[in-house]
């Protein structure tokens, strides 16, 4: 029998030859990284999800309660259950949810009063494997299939052994079958689905049941010996002999009960034990995390390159399901119906278009091609591109991004999609408004083609970085009609992806916002927060023209005005201005917390920031930030990112940028060279060959390129090309603890601007 659990996509298969292999990597992983949150301040917003690459749900332990975002803070010291989740940020909580929870002694179902403490020096927390002692003595594991999981519960000696089903919040149904020590469900806890909505799950215990039950967590009245309830927050309950060791197969389906019973015989029929699913687990990540195999470099490097690879490789959830012919098909989230295919859901790509994305093109291009080709299903059946999906669409953020996807893909050699379809859904995107939040189409999208810019008024907050982020969009759509030969679609975004200079201030040498008649608002601070700036200041959004960099050194007079701009991001005070947001958010106690001026990492607008000093001639100061941040934002632990990680872009920006590249600007083919952080990294392709980034003399001092060459030919660019890392070889650098002034300055050695150089 084929099993699925085994394989994220296709490009594992080859794995077999890939160098570690066999290298226990997962060791390195902690999966609590990010995870020492709360609402005033994020080092992750994260949890310790267990769980395959892409897999359609992961399981979690869960120390929040029931509709609570934070479901899992490393600071409070009781776990209330073991629960299913696909929660990709804490702001929008989660959906299809239900937990299971081991209570010994006496039987409790109340979720605050069956709470067991614990210690997290009793914790094992990997990708592959969860493993927790509580203080009452009952240990709780798990390891994850794709769909589903395998746990085990030990309870202690001569205690009574229960084990409680927690329907969570909203409707739920359960059937328990003693006959066949097996419990059925459905849960639609969801925000954002279709009325019809349900999470379809089974679990076949190994041991019989000695009594069991239903109950519901509103009132928490039990119903002893209760084989059926449906209901608001309806749950179960079973007990079994004393101290007894309990194994439990879990499998869910978005589709039908019959499809969830498919897919716990595919995923998990063929594992006899516990041991045997977490063996399995632990092969497919050690393969995945292998693929990226790192030389040199400290413990502590390499545990946080890994955690960040680890949740790199977590987002878009698989949405899609496979049927007993073996081929995929999925419950549409956005019309509610039956197609076949493939379906990804579970990203917001205003965070993830710059790097976890890009990522993708490198590691797995054959499931890339499968989600911009479900960006297009999506689309029609709801009308819309998908911006942020939680499973449909929910309109978050900014940004017409799916076409920054789309056009990243194509460039890099992906065509699985039409591109005239393509084109034809973004233009309605770009020329529209949706039903739902500021990303469904365009607020402000007749100002911005009539005067080149959204105005700013109280109706539209965030219109300067909306404009800058349509520009970048528009000249997504305008490369993949120029690069498909669409003259019209062409025409049509020539002029639109300049626009982002209709709101630069020659005098300030800042992104500013505009009235409806073209005038400047004031009074103006570039360290407002807020206003017509989204999640950041006037400090953080005027970088953000990835397309023509050398556009806006131009606007700013200049290399050594530009350079010098970006210079006093650093050291310009990190004072905290509230701005237009009339109080403090957490991502200004993030930026000041790190003390690097107004710079703020731990926000997504600025992260290409500091590539940006290869375009103007001093890719040394790129170099050395770029190791700082590094090594000052970042760490495996549960403070280990510098704020919100965002579906896995904070980690991408950090796996690449490890690398010694970065993707300024997705929709074309160059990675900005930075920094590696290892004295050597092999990349293993889907495609079989291998890219490898050499970097010697590498240490914490010799941060700096002195030469290099790609594939034993000298190599001054500032860029390589997902060509060259597609095709194998080696990229070799020569580092070393001084800056040298001279190397990739000439006018070819910088990357890709649409504007040339005044």
């Amino acid at each position: 029998m084929k099993i699925r659990s085994l394989v994220c996509a296709a490009a594992l298969a080859y794995t077999g030859n890939l160098l570690a292999q066999e290298a226990n990597l997962v060791k390195y992983v902690n999966t609590r990284q990010g995870t020492n949150t709360k609402y005033e301040f994020s080092y992750g917003n994260t949890y310790p999800a267990t769980s395959l690459p892409f897999g359609m749900n992961t399981w979690t332990a869960q120390t929040g309660k029931n509709g609570d975002g934070w479901k899992y803070q490393y600071f409070e010291h009781t776990i209330r259950g073991f629960q299913q989740s696909h929660q990709c940020s804490s702001w929008v909580n989660d959906y299809a949810v239900f937990s299971l929870m081991p209570v010994a002694g006496k039987l409790v179902v109340n979720e605050d009063e069956r709470a067991a403490s614990f210690s997290h020096d009793n914790e094992i927390a990997q990708p592959s494997y969860y493993k927790v002692k509580l203080d009452n003595n009952i240990t709780a594991e798990m390891s994850p299939t794709e769909r589903g999981a395998h746990l085990r519960f030990s309870f202690p000696k001569a205690k009574a052994s229960y084990l409680v089903l927690d329907g969570y919040t909203k409707m739920s149904e359960v059937k328990i079958i003693p006959s066949e020590r097996k419990i059925t469900g459905y849960v639609n806890n969801c925000r954002w689905a279709p009325k019809d909505f349900r999470n379809y799950f089974v679990i076949v215990f190994d041991k019989p049941f000695t009594g069991y039950g239903t109950w519901e967590n509103k009132k928490n009245t039990i119903a002893a010996k209760s084989e059926t309830a449906e209901g608001e927050g309806v749950g179960a309950y079973i007990q079994f002999k004393d101290g007894e060791t309990v194994q439990a197969k879990v499998a869910s389906s978005y589709i039908s009960p019959e499809q969830a019973e498919l897919t716990l015989n595919t995923e998990l029929g063929k594992f006899k034990s516990f041991d045997d699913t977490h063996k399995a687990a632990d092969k497919v990540w050690n393969q995945l995390l292998g693929r990226m195999a790192v030389e040199g470099g400290t413990e502590d490097q390499k545990a946080t390159f890994y955690s960040c690879m680890y949740h790199a490789n977590l987002f878009s959830h698989q949405f899609f399901e496979y049927g007993k012919d073996g081929k995929p098909y999925y419950y549409s989230p956005y019309d509610g119906k039956i197609h076949d295919g493939y379906m990804y859901t579970d990203n917001g790509f205003w965070d993830t278009f710059r790097a976890q994305f890009p990522l993708n093109t490198v590691l797995h291009p054959k499931m890339e091609g499968q989600l911009v080709q479900a960006l297009l299903d999506a689309q029609q059946q709801c009308g819309w591109l998908p911006a942020w999906s939680f499973p449909a669409e929910t309109g978050g953020m900014l940004g017409n991004h799916s076409i920054s996807l789309l056009t990243d893909a194509w460039v890099k050699g992906i065509r699985t999609f039409d591109p005239k379809k393509a084109l034809e859904a973004y233009y309605h995107e770009a020329t529209n408004k949706g039903p739902w939040g500021s990303a469904n189409g365009r607020p402000g999208w007749k100002e911005y083609y009539a005067n080149g810019y959204v105005p700013f008024t109280p109706q539209t907050l965030g219109s300067t970085a909306w404009t800058l982020e349509f520009a970048y969009d528009d000249f997504c759509g305008y490369q993949l009609a120029k690069l498909t030969g669409n003259k019209f679609y062409k025409d049509v975004f020539a002029r639109q992806m300049y626009n982002y200079k209709n709101l630069f201030d020659t005098k300030t040498r800042f992104m500013r916002s505009k009235d409806a008649q073209g005038n400047w608002i004031e009074p103006f601070d570039p360290m407002d927060w807020g206003g017509p700036y989204t999640e950041g200041n006037a400090w953080h959004w005027t970088w953000s023209v990835f397309h023509d960099t050398q556009g806006l050194i131009n606007l700013m007079g200049g290399e050594k005005n530009f350079t010098a701009k970006i210079d006093s991001v650093f050291t310009e005070p990190g004072t905290i201005k509230v701005g237009g947001y009339g109080q403090v958010i957490h991502e200004m106690t993030e930026m000041a917390e790190f003390k690097m001026g107004q710079y703020a990492q731990g926000n997504e607008p600025i992260h290409h920031l500091l590539y940006m000093y290869n375009y103007a001639g001093q890719p040394w100061k790129a170099q050395q930030h770029l190791r700082d941040v590094m090594d000052k934002m970042y760490n495996a632990s549960e403070n280990g990112y510098p704020g919100d990680e965002d579906e896995g872009q904070m980690s991408s920006w950090f796996v690449l940028s490890a690398a010694g590249f970065y993707s300024v600007c997705p929709g074309t083919d160059q990675y900005v060279i930075g920094s590696p952080l290892f004295k050597k990294m092999t990349i293993a392709l889907e495609n079989g060959k291998k890219f490898v980034i050499e970097a010697n003399n590498n240490s914490k001092e010799n941060v700096y390129i002195q030469s290099a060459t790609l594939n034993g030919k000298p190599y001054t660019h500032n860029w390589i090309t997902q060509t060259d890392i597609m095709n194998g070889g080696v990229l070799h650098f020569e580092m070393g603890n001084k800056p040298a002034l001279n190397r990739g300055i000439a006018p070819e050695d910088r990357p890709f601007s649409l504007s040339k150089s005044q």
